[in-house]
């Protein structure tokens, strides 16, 4: 101990050794002087010494004393509120782990999903009170079955494999697989299996019931199954009602061209032949209509682009139209901007857009004229066309004018009484140019006239390819030898009306069977094969002559010349041999030019 502490402790026990000292006078006085009488005896000082010499070290004794007890009490004093505080901790703690407990358990009793605990020598050591609502086991019940009970075998193994090829904290990995309930039912869980990563090896598995999720699978399934056989079917419907009304428009065109042609008819009847074939086309351009509005709505819309000239097209779609024109008095002009450069875009159907923007300013303008307008926006590789068919017809309402590039539709009655259609020649126009991402529409001023325009972006390209030189005609000397393999009566005598006349030599087969035959037997510059016929069909008696040919090292040009047009019956005929496609109804011109194109030529089988 320190002289500081000493020297303080002795200054607060003065007032102790002083309260002894008095204490001591006091009672020597009563002693010697009170009682006994003898003040003689009475020595203050001496009294004063020896208690303070007793006093003092009892004082300082006692004072230590107070003082160690007063610590003890203020450490027992802090022990005591430390363990009261801990004792408070430990009782909140408690608190919070039982309110947990009860939440966990209130979770655990009302989970929809099952959770289990696996260990890792594939023995259950926990299951939530939710899998007797899934499979109708209590919990209990549950951790005593054996692991592969309610699934099969096979699902039983594709499970242990995936949780063989779990790792610790690594990501969960779930499976479907079908559940046989207690009561013999089937069910569908989903099951999400992760190994935990506190190093244990427990395994997590968490379940749910997905059994309406999978009827609504099937459900799915089976509607698109039955769409995919419906659309199946439409298509199926579409090819067959094409190929029945092309095969009768094959004659009626066909012969009304022949009767037109023909200079034995006198005026009238030339003229009446001339109507007959003017229906027939209307008519043919009808089932053209519906046909290409069908197979966009089945099949979508493929585009083919290549290089082409916008120009170019213009004036030919100008060209196609400008004889309805002349009969009407009108005017077809093409106007163009400087420079039209080549673009990269589906040519073919820009025509065909370009020739429905026409053939309505034809039908719908009674006087006046058409102007067909091309202008052409470079920018840096790309470039944006627009074209206007502007006409001076009857023009389109203001309320109509969305509404005619919807399907099946007109201006207004009146205008479908007056001029017919089917009113979809302009919603295949929207759809087209909508596909290649570009805009299309009409301004107009009723009773004053109309434009309809459309813009297209695409990349610019190099001048398109030169055309093929024209084919020599056909000439009476040049005596060509075909066959015709058409199981159609009527048909086969138009082809030699059409044919005879130029020198062709036509022999006819009235099936496939036949014309297999004929091949055998004879030589010929050329085949017209029909693809529909009873016995033996076009494509199969095609196969057939390629194998007969096959030794000889050459083959004889095949061309199909049929009623089945849609793209998929066109690419079977060219699978199964055939060298050219003829649609049916049969332009004369068009027959004429391939077979001039054909004749004569042979290629290697």
């Amino acid at each position: 101990m320190d002289t500081v502490s000493v020297t303080g402790r002795l200054a607060r026990t003065a007032p102790t050794v002083a309260l002894i000292v008095g204490a001591a006078l006091a009672a020597d006085y009563v002693l010697n002087v009170l009682i006994r009488g003898v003040p003689a005896d009475f020595t203050p000082m001496t009294t004063v010494i020896i208690a303070s010499v007793v006093a003092t070290p009892l004082a300082y004794w006692l004072h230590s004393q107070r003082l160690r007890l007063e610590e003890l009490r203020d450490a027992l004093s802090v022990s005591l509120e430390s363990k009261q505080k801990a004792v408070e901790e430990a009782q909140e703690a408690l608190a919070k782990y039982r309110e947990a407990d009860r939440l966990y358990r209130l979770l655990g009793d009302n989970l929809t999903d099952h959770v289990a605990l696996w260990s890792p020598k594939g023995e259950r050591i926990y299951s939530s009170p939710s899998i007797e609502r899934i499979s109708g086991y209590g919990a209990e019940e549950f951790l005593r079955l054996p692991p592969q009970a309610m699934v099969s075998k096979a699902d039983f193994g594709r499970v242990q494999k995936i949780i063989r090829g779990l790792t610790p904290g690594g990501a969960p990995v779930s499976a479907d697989y079908e559940c046989v309930r207690k009561d013999g039912s089937v069910i569908w869980l989903e099951s999400t299996y992760s190994l935990l990563g506190d190093g244990s090896g427990i395994l997590l598995v968490t379940s749910r019931d997905i059994t309406e999720r999978k009827r609504l699978e099937l459900d799915i399934a089976k509607a698109l199954e039955l769409a995919e056989a419906a659309s199946a079917a439409k298509s199926d419907f579409l090819a067959n009602m094409t190929h029945e009304l092309r095969t009768p428009l094959t004659a009626i065109i066909g012969f009304a061209e022949v009767l037109r042609r023909s200079r034995r008819l006198d005026e009238t009847a030339a003229r009446q032949a001339g109507h007959i074939l003017d229906a027939s086309n209307t008519l043919l351009s009808v089932v053209n209509d519906v046909l290409d509005f069908s197979r966009l709505e089945a099949a979508g819309l493929e585009l083919d682009p290549a290089p082409f000239d916008p120009a170019a097209m213009a004036s030919s779609c100008a060209a196609l139209v400008e004889e309805r024109a002349d009969a009407k008095g009108l005017t077809v002009v093409v106007e163009a901007c400087d420079t039209i450069a080549p673009m990269n875009l589906d040519g073919s159907r820009l025509s065909q857009v370009l020739l429905n923007f026409l053939s309505n300013a034809v039908k719908f303008t009674a006087r006046g004229g058409i102007t067909v307008r091309l202008c052409q926006t470079v920018e840096g590789d790309q470039a944006l066309l627009r074209a206007e068919v502007i006409d001076t017809g009857i023009g389109v309402a203001a309320e109509n004018r969305e509404a005619i590039f919807d399907r099946f539709s007109q201006a207004d009655a009146a205008v479908s009484r007056r001029f017919g259609g089917t009113g979809l020649g302009l919603a295949i126009s929207r759809r087209i140019i909508e596909h290649m991402g570009g805009r299309i529409g009409v301004d107009s001023v009723e009773g004053e006239g109309s434009t309809f325009w459309f813009e297209v972006r695409g990349p610019l390209a190099d001048a398109p390819a030169a055309p093929a030189e024209s084919v020599e005609p056909l000439n009476a000397e040049a005596g060509v030898r075909l066959l015709l393999v058409e199981d159609n009566a009527v048909n086969r005598e138009l082809v030699k009306a059409m044919l005879e006349p130029f020198g062709v030599v036509v022999e006819t087969a009235n099936d496939g069977v036949a014309g297999v035959e004929a091949m055998r037997q004879g030589e010929f510059d050329l085949v017209l094969m029909d693809v529909q016929m009873p016995v033996k069909d076009g494509l199969t008696a095609t196969r057939e002559i390629r194998a007969l040919e096959g030794a000889r090292g050459a083959a004889t040009p095949i061309i199909a010349m049929t009623a089945n047009v849609l793209p998929e019956q066109v690419a079977n005929c060219l699978a199964a041999g055939m060298d050219d496609h003829l649609g049916k109804p049969i332009s004369p011109s068009k027959l004429l030019e391939a077979v001039a194109r054909w004749a004569g030529r042979s290629h290697a089988a």
